[in-house]
């Protein structure tokens, strides 16, 4: 029953984690695209303050937007903010991460081929991760790289690589990815909660007190937001990457993290960029696509699969040795009814109960045991000789 629950649990929590997600990352992307869209007004009516101006139709209706370069000389009687989305997709993130990575440590976040961890220090050294990353960033913008733009950036990506690298020392393949996410997602918030809404509480404060708004906290999080929306990609992937044992399963993973993150990275900027003036015109190069479609050719050319070869010199393998090494490493959680803890269902519905049921499912057995991503965290301790056998067995067609 408690396999049942912790399963309904985690469903409902990815699935307000989506729908926050997307509520965050949408409203995100379209001040980006706006801000890029402004244009000095058409019509001056008298109001100095307008920075620059939109006009949109939607939904069978027109819409003007106008950009301050401060406050308006007199604020609005309802001002509309943005922060509950994200806070609401970190949080319902941070319950994900717990229930699935944190309560089942073992099978998830542990990986003792990578390194031998108790579960208690596994989640300990996860926490540290979130709130170490966010204070080295933080750290990072705060100094006097902050003042320029160039200069933080590399910064921040080189952090972002020791992190890809440190995580993937650390932990299991698909708890390396999710750790490096959530961390990055931790500092995309953590910009939202201490950077960016205090810059603009202030500011309101300010015209509420008749004082002359000071800009700096409002480039201070105009800074952090853009760092946000590049950070947008790379965490999306990470949100899907479990689904692609490839990816979190490659020997050199941090490698494979690293330049899927770079991808992304370029691909939101060419996005950015060729939504300001210049771009519109023609003018934005193609450099940054091409440079994130070229890292992405690398990674699928890198990681493609050689096939399950046999063991040299060794004698075939039988149906029935096969089956024994399935029984006891395989079928634990493969089977209808699951007698591993923390199992209700056969992971993806895959039972390998017979060898009908595997050659049913071979190309995809084949590349888990070949990734070393099953059984999921070693937890049934399958051994190099066995994994070995079966995909010699494998690759005789598990006849």
């Amino acid at each position: 029953m408690s396999g049942y629950l912790l399963d309904w649990g985690s469903l409902l929590v990815r699935w307000i984690h989506i729908i926050t997600g997307i509520a965050w990352i949408g409203s995100s992307f379209y001040f980006v695209w706006l801000d890029n869209h402004l244009l000095p007004p058409e019509e001056p009516d008298g109001d100095p303050g307008v920075a620059g101006e939109l006009w949109a139709v939607h939904g069978g209706g027109f819409y003007r937007a106008r950009k301050y370069q401060v406050a308006p000389e007199r604020l609005p009687r309802t001002l509309h903010w943005f922060y509950w989305e994200a806070y609401s997709t970190w949080l319902s993130g941070i319950g994900l991460l717990s229930l699935l990575y944190f309560f089942q440590a073992d099978a998830y976040l542990i990986d003792p081929a990578v390194r031998m961890l108790s579960q208690g220090a596994a989640v300990a050294i996860a926490i540290g991760i979130l709130i170490g990353s966010w204070l080295v960033y933080d750290a990072l913008c705060r100094s006097e790289l902050g003042r320029s733009n160039v200069k933080l950036g590399i910064a921040v990506a080189l952090l972002a690589c020791v992190l890809a690298w440190g995580v993937c020392e650390l932990f299991s393949g698909r708890g390396a990815f999710i750790m490096f996410g959530a961390a990055i997602g931790t500092i995309m918030v953590a910009n939202v909660f201490f950077v960016i809404i205090p810059g603009q509480r202030e500011l309101v404060r300010a015209r509420q007190q008749g004082r002359e708004a000071d800009p700096a906290p409002g480039l201070r999080g105009k800074q952090r937001s853009v760092h946000n929306t590049y950070f947008t990609l790379p965490v999306l992937f990470v949100m899907i990457s479990n689904h692609h044992a490839m990816t979190y399963g490659a020997h050199d993973n941090w490698l494979v993290l690293i330049a899927m993150s770079f991808s992304g990275v370029c691909i939101r900027a060419w996005f950015v960029a060729r939504h300001k003036p210049e771009g519109r015109q023609g003018i934005t190069s193609l450099l940054l696509l091409i440079m994130g479609l070229l890292g992405l050719i690398i990674v699928i050319i890198g990681l493609y699969p050689d096939d399950p070869a046999l063991v040299a010199g060794a004698p075939p393998v039988t149906t029935v040795q096969a089956e024994a090494i399935l029984d006891e490493r395989c079928v634990p959680c493969h089977s209808h009814a699951p007698t591993q803890p923390g199992f209700n269902a056969p992971p993806n519905g895959i039972v390998l109960n017979s060898p009908a049921q595997v050659r049913a499912h071979l190309a995809e057995v084949q590349k888990q045991l070949t990734l070393r991503t099953m059984p999921l965290g070693n937890i049934t301790g399958m051994t190099d000789v066995e994994r070995a056998r079966l995909l010699q067995w494998l690759g005789q067609g598990a006849t």
